[in-house]
This record gives C-alpha cells, structure tokens and sequence, in this order.
C-alpha cells in the first residue's frame, strides 16, 4: 500500500485473479525471499515505482474453485510501504498503473478488498 501525495498506487489488472479491476499492486514470492523483498521487487517490475516495504497491514485468501474442487489458493498480505523514486508505467501484468487520488476512485472499478481496505483503514475514498 503505498501513497504518494494523498494518492493512493494503484494497478489496473490484466490478468486473473481480479482481471479488469484496480487494486494494490503485488504478485508472488519467489523461493526464499523474504515478504519485504518480494513487495519492492514485485511494485517496480509492474509499475516501474521504488518503495521501502513495511509491516503487514492485511492479510486474506483468494481461493478459486471449479465443481467444488479447489484450482488456485492465492494468501494476499498487503504490506504498508514507503514512496522512494519512480514514476508508474505499466508493467508484468498490469494494463494501467497510476496514483488515485480519493475523489477518483469511486469512478473506477476497483477490487472490492482493495475498497474495502482503503475505507476502513486509511478512510480513503
């Protein structure tokens, strides 16, 4: 979760899970890497923007089924993260990047957790 200047970054998603939808931008961890490493390296691959990872903020499970049986099991923890440098561009698997300001993002389609989050915990939007 990251602002810069009462704007919260934000990716627009071309990809599953959440495809078509801005949410907070992240992705996975690679085999012993540590959560903080894998938000830096994970924002500037997919939105070109440095941060500093902080603690945890929110965790939850994406859990994605076919006929009852389980095909993805997806444990989001966003992580609170301070602005270093970088200006957002598109990358991996964003279609869009950019910082949202709170007026904005009523107008946008936004992930339901990531609206969710940024009401209750930040009184954003």
């Amino acid at each position: 979760m990251v602002f810069r200047d009462e704007r919260v970054l934000l990716v627009l998603r071309d990809q599953a899970p959440n495809a078509g939808q801005w949410a907070i931008p992240g992705g996975r961890v690679r085999w012993g890497e540590s959560l903080p490493a894998a938000a830096e390296r994970e924002i500037f691959e997919e939105t070109g923007v440095r941060i500093r990872a902080g603690d945890p903020i929110f965790a939850f499970d994406v859990i994605e089924a076919d006929e009852g049986d389980c095909t993805r099991h997806y444990v989001v923890v966003d992580l609170a993260a301070e602005y270093l440098a970088g200006e957002p561009r598109a990358g991996d698997d964003a279609r869009e990047v950019r910082w949202v300001s709170a007026a904005e993002l009523p107008d946008l389609t936004v992930n339901g957790t990531t609206r969710r989050l940024l009401r209750n915990r930040y009184r954003f939007g």
